[in-house]
């Protein structure tokens, strides 16, 4: 099943456009946790256990476990075998190189990981990306307009656009989409004009402040899956207690439901 197959199956089956984005920090998991590898895996394992009934994909940031050396690797890699096989996995590892380089991360994310997705930089041109989309199977959302401030750095006045229209060239494999920041909601549908129908990955709502009604307005495709709205740390650090993981689990189905109820309204 390629990823876009198990997306819309997911989506269909729990009414969900929501993306759990998973990074750990040893500071921010509840103190009643041990700092070890067992004490991570047992908070991350918890919060997929309370949100997958919520949860359209997960999606771990690989710079969360790369910080921790060889033993946050190996959570990574236990996280992905339990998170439970109908759940796509995106690998937030926004990778970008040369051709041949790229080779061996898309090679990294989609056989040593084994995601379902990947977040990948455009920047060094079309043969830096071409190596993720040509496993077919599986998605590849390239950055195109960031939620942070400084993407005004090089993403604006017109770069995003550039990206957008790349994309949709590349896209004959029908596995690509976009990571399109909440926080910029007026940029979205001239994005949207662009891309054509394609999923948008959309972060910055939540702690970062995006507007959820106007980023829906504008991302409309009218295609099945249009976007997937991703939160983490308002998701998996909701509670700090022994009950954190029901929370968390209460934070997902929330902002589920406010994703929901304003699709009604669209």
């Amino acid at each position: 099943m390629t990823f876009l197959e198990k997306l819309k199956k997911r989506v269909c089956n729990k009414n969900s456009y929501l993306c759990v984005g998973l990074d750990p920090i040893w500071e921010k998991i509840p103190p009643h946790l041990p700092r070890t590898q067992d004490g991570l895996l047992e908070f991350l394992l918890m919060i997929v256990n309370e949100t997958q009934a919520y949860a359209a994909v997960f999606k771990p940031n690989f710079a969360y476990f790369e910080i921790l050396g060889t033993p946050g690797i190996e959570v990574l890699q236990e996280l992905i075998r339990q998170i439970p096989s109908d759940i796509p996995v995106l690998g937030d590892a926004k990778r970008g190189d040369v051709g041949h380089s790229a080779k061996m991360y898309a090679k990294s994310i989609f056989e040593t990981f084994e995601c379902d997705a990947v977040t990948v930089s455009p920047y060094q041109g079309e043969d830096s990306i071409n190596p993720f989309f040509e496993y077919d199977g599986r998605g590849v959302f390239v950055l195109c307009l960031t939620s942070n401030p400084s993407a005004t750095d090089f993403q604006l006045p017109e770069m995003y656009l550039r990206v957008a229209k790349k994309v949709k060239e590349l896209n004959s494999r029908g596995n690509a989409g976009l990571v399109v920041g909440a926080t910029r909601p007026e940029k979205i549908e001239s994005i949207r004009k662009i891309s054509g129908k394609m999923p948008f990955l959309i972060p910055g709502i939540g702690i970062q402040g995006g507007d959820l009604e106007k980023t829906l307005i504008a991302a409309e495709d009218g295609s099945n899956i249009p976007y997937l709205i991703n939160a983490s740390r308002s998701i998996i650090y909701s509670n700090s207690t022994i009950k954190y993981a029901q929370k968390a689990g209460d934070a997902a189905k929330s902002l589920r439901d406010q994703i929901n109820l304003c699709r009604s309204n669209l």
